[in-house]
C-alpha cells in the first residue's frame, strides 16, 4: 500500500476506533462470576477454614474483595483456626454484571468510572483499532510502472529520460547519518564541570602525569609513612622505574622535619622519617598531588598572589572491583590559595560550586583527612531517593603542608574534590560502573547518549 501511495496511485485516510474487550481473566469472570462472589458460593452455612478458602485458585483475591464488600467476616478465636462465615444471605455480582455488559457491546451502558476499575482490576482494556479508507489517487491506473529514481548519463545522451517517469523528490525526508565519532558520556560531563570551574576563574593544573613518587604523592600532603593508604592493597606501586630521584633537597628537609621532629605549630608524627619510602614510584592515588607541586611552584614566587586552580583527571587506586568501584576513575578537585580565607569562604565556594551543578540543598558534616584540618564531607539531598548523599569531600589544607613550601604564615588554602563517575552515571541512569567504563562498555550508549546540560 505504501508503494502505491507514494506514486499517487491511490490516495489512503487513516481513520481510528476505540473499543472494551475483556482480558482473559474478564472473560473468565463473564462466565464463571467475580472471584468475590465465587468465594461467597464456596463457603457453607457452617463455614469454612480460612487456609481451605485459601486454597482455592479464586481465594485470595476473592477474599479481600468479599470482606471489603461486607459479604463475609473471620472468626479469628474459632476452635480449629481463623474461619470463615457468610455475614448476608445472598448477593449481587455486580463485576460479573458489567463485564457481561461490555461483551454484549453495551459499553457505553457504563461510567468512565467504572470503566476505569475494571481497567485497574486488569479485567477491562481499551482497543484502538486502526483502519485506512482508500480510493483512487490522482495518477491511478490497473498497472504499475517503476519510476525512475535518478536520471543517468545514458538516460542524457539517448534521450530515453523523455519517456521515463521520475519518482518525485521527498525534501521533508532524513539524510544518512555520517559516520564519527561521539564523546563518551564520562566527557560530555567532565566538559560541564570543566566550563563550570572556568566560569568562576579557576585555571586549569596541568594533570598529564599519572605515574608520581610517593613524595609528591603522600610526604607533601603531611600523610605519614605507615598510614595505611600507602600499602600495597590500596596503591599500584611501579616496578621499572622504582624510585624518584628528583627532589628540592631543601624542601624535602622541611618535609622530613616536619614528619619526624614536627614544626610551624606541630608535634610531627615522631617516627623515623625515610627518603627510601618517599622515593617509591606509584600511580598517583589522588589530584592533589598535582595541587601539591603547583602551590610549591607558587611558593617560590619572589610575591605571593592568590590562585584558584582545579583539575579533573584519571587516578589509579588498588580496589576491588564491584558496581561501584573501578581500579581507575576520574577526581575532579578545586583548590583556592588567599590571605586569611576560613571554612566560612569554603562552604560558600562550595554552595556556589554546587548550585552549578543544579544541586541547592547541601549539608556539611565533619571528618578527618591526614592534609586538611578542618575537614567537611558533603551531602545533598537526593529528590529521587529522598535521603542525604555524600557528594564530595573537602577541607582547609594544614599549616604542616604549606609552611613548609613557603608560603606565607597568613595564606590559607581550601579545598575539595569529587568523582566524576558518580555523577554521570546518575545523569545517563547507569547503575553498573563497569558499564559506564572498561571493556563491557556498549557503545551504542556512547552513540545514543544526549549532550550533558547541568542544570542549575
Amino acid at each position: 500500500m505504501t508503494s502505491c501511495w507514494s506514486v499517487q496511485l491511490i490516495s489512503a485516510e487513516l481513520r481510528s476506533s476505540k473499543h472494551w474487550e475483556l482480558s482473559g481473566e474478564g472473560t473468565e469472570i463473564a462466565e464463571q462470576g467475580s472471584h468475590e462472589a465465587r468465594v461467597f458460593g464456596s463457603i457453607p452455612p457452617q463455614g469454612l477454614t480460612q487456609s481451605d478458602l485459601m486454597k482455592l485458585s479464586f481465594g485470595k483475591i476473592g477474599f479481600s474483595k468479599a470482606m471489603s464488600s461486607k459479604w463475609i467476616r473471620v472468626d479469628k478465636a474459632h476452635e480449629g483456626g481463623p474461619r470463615v462465615f457468610r455475614t448476608v444471605e445472598s448477593i449481587e455480582d455486580q463485576v460479573r454484571e458489567k463485564l457481561l455488559l461490555v461483551q454484549r457491546g453495551n459499553s457505553s451502558q457504563l461510567e468512565e468510572k467504572e470503566k476505569n476499575e475494571l481497567k485497574k482490576r486488569k479485567l477491562l482494556s481499551e482497543v484502538t483499532v486502526k483502519s485506512y479508507w482508500i480510493t483512487k489517487g490522482s495518477s491511478f491506473s490497473t498497472t504499475i510502472t517503476k519510476q525512475e529514481t535518478e536520471l543517468t548519463p545514458e538516460m542524457i545522451a539517448s534521450g530515453s529520460w523523455k519517456e521515463k517517469k521520475f519518482k518525485p523528490y521527498n525534501f521533508q525526508a532524513m539524510g544518512v547519518a555520517p559516520d564519527c565519532g561521539h564523546m563518551h558520556p564520562l566527557m560530555k560531563v567532565r566538559t560541564q564541570f570543566r566550563q563550570i570551574f572556568l566560569e568562576m576563574g579557576f585555571t586549569e593544573m596541568p594533570t598529564n602525569n599519572f605515574i608520581e613518587s610517593s613524595f609528591w604523592n603522600f610526604d607533601s600532603l603531611f600523610q605519614p609513612q605507615q598510614h595505611p593508604a600507602r600499602d600495597q592493597h590500596d596503591t599500584f606501586f611501579l616496578s621499572d622505574p622504582a624510585l624518584a630521584h628528583d627532589f628540592p633537597q631543601d624542601y624535602l628537609e622541611r618535609v622530613k622535619k616536619v614528619h619526624s621532629e614536627g614544626g610551624y605549630g606541630s608535634q610531627g608524627y615522631k617516627y623515623a622519617w625515610k627518603v627510601e619510602e618517599a622515593q617509591k614510584n606509584i600511580l598517583r592515588t589522588h589530584t592533589t598531588a598535582v595541587s601539591a607541586r603547583m602551590l610549591y611552584k607558587l611558593a617560590q614566587q619572589e610575591k605571593f598572589t592568590p590562585v584558584k586552580y582545579f583539575s579533573i583527571d584519571r587516578v589509579f587506586r588498588n580496589e576491588t572491583l564491584d558496581a561501584t568501584h573501578l581500579a581507575e576513575f576520574h577526581q575532579i578537585e578545586g583548590v583556592v590559595a588567599d590571605r586569611g580565607l576560613t571554612l566560612g569562604d569554603l562552604m560558600g565556594i562550595l554552595h556556589a560550586f554546587f548550585t552549578k551543578l543544579g544541586i541547592t540543598k547541601l549539608r556539611f558534616k565533619p571528618a578527618y583527612n591526614p592534609y586538611t584540618e578542618p575537614s567537611m564531607e558533603v551531602f545533598s539531598y537526593h529528590e529521587g531517593l529522598k535521603k542525604w548523599v555524600e557528594v564530595g569531600n573537602s577541607g582547609v589544607f594544614r599549616p604542616e603542608m604549606l609552611l613548609p613550601m613557603g608560603l606565607p604564615e597568613d595564606v590559607s588554602v581550601i579545598a575539595w574534590g569529587l568523582s566524576l563517575e558518580r555523577p554521570t552515571m546518575i545523569k545517563y541512569g547507569i547503575n553498573n560502573i563497569r558499564e559506564l567504563v572498561g571493556h563491557k562498555v556498549n557503545l551504542q550508549m556512547v552513540y545514543d547518549s544526549p549532550v550533558c546540560r547541568l542544570e542549575s
